[in-house]
């Protein structure tokens, strides 16, 4: 048998609203039954995306230190970016991905603050990559809530 992760967790969070939140007496109890329905819902959702998600933003941090390169004085940092650019994930394990999103998000915190620091057309360029990424990735790990969607 090869479970479903989100199938067994959506259906358990259909159960707990439906048929076990109703029947319970204390209000906590119904409160605690729907904030764990709430949280098997988005940990279904977050299974689902989640590789894609973190491949996606790594793809994207690795392209903007690609073009950052260039606006980079010689040094430690410009060959960390370098480095990053023609870095790849690991594998599709979540913890590896994540462990390289942390690394690759530390090193586009450096660059921003480098490039608030430069003057030029080329710097605000990057601060505008950089915003326009974050934001994206903003809205893509946002969790859904299932009446709201």
């Amino acid at each position: 048998m090869k479970p479903n992760v989100q199938t067994v967790m959506m259906r358990s969070f259909e159960r707990i609203l439906t048929d076990i939140a109703p029947h319970l007496s204390s209000e906590y109890a119904v409160g605690s039954s729907s904030v764990i329905g709430l949280m098997m819902f988005q940990t279904a959702t977050e299974f689902e995306r989640a590789a894609d998600i973190r491949v996606e933003e790594n793809a994207a941090m690795r392209k903007i230190f690609s073009g950052a390169v260039g606006i980079l004085p010689t040094g430690d940092l410009r060959f960390r970016v370098e480095q990053a650019a023609s870095s790849s994930d690991p594998s599709l394990k979540i913890s590896e991905l994540d462990r390289a999103n942390d690394e690759l998000t530390g090193l586009l915190i450096e660059i921003q603050a480098h490039a608030e620091t430069v003057e030029g057309l080329e710097a605000r360029d990057l601060e505008t990559q950089i915003w326009d990424e974050l934001a994206r990735a903003a809205t893509a790990r946002r969790l859904p809530h299932p009446i709201t969607g």
